[in-house]
């Protein structure tokens, strides 16, 4: 076997544990500062900032190409569902009706007219 102390896999292990500790102790102290939360809340308030400007220019730039915004969509969607669910309902108040009057649902022979052509017979001739 190799000896650990020249071996090169085992010192680059140990060089990269021990940045990993320096890097550790660096960020937990820099975390703790009130400096640094103050940072990140300005960041973070910078960012939700330009995403609602960003928003809103998108929904500017729709509006002029005359398409319809996110908030449009979802609300076209939701009126959508609710047309559904009552033609469901109107469904189900037919079918309903349609029982309750002796009207059988699965057949609709009641509703065609008489058949009177006749097939061709077998040989051709009409009867």
């Amino acid at each position: 076997m190799t000896d650990k102390s020249n071996d090169p896999i085992a010192m680059w292990q140990k060089m990269v544990g021990e940045m990993e500790k320096g890097f550790n102790s660096f960020a937990n102290q820099a975390m703790s500062s009130p400096e640094f939360s103050q940072a990140v809340n300005r960041a973070g308030g910078v960012a939700a900032g330009a995403q609602k400007q960003l928003g809103d220019l998108m929904e500017k730039y729709l509006v002029s190409m005359n398409l319809p915004s996110r908030d449009q969509v979802t609300g076209l969607a939701e009126r959508l569902q609710s047309i559904e669910g009552q033609i469901g309902e109107i469904k189900s108040m037919l079918s309903q009706m349609a029982a309750s009057s002796g009207i059988s649902q699965g057949s609709d022979t009641a509703l065609r007219p008489p058949r009177t052509k006749r097939p061709p017979s077998e040989g051709g001739e009409k009867t």
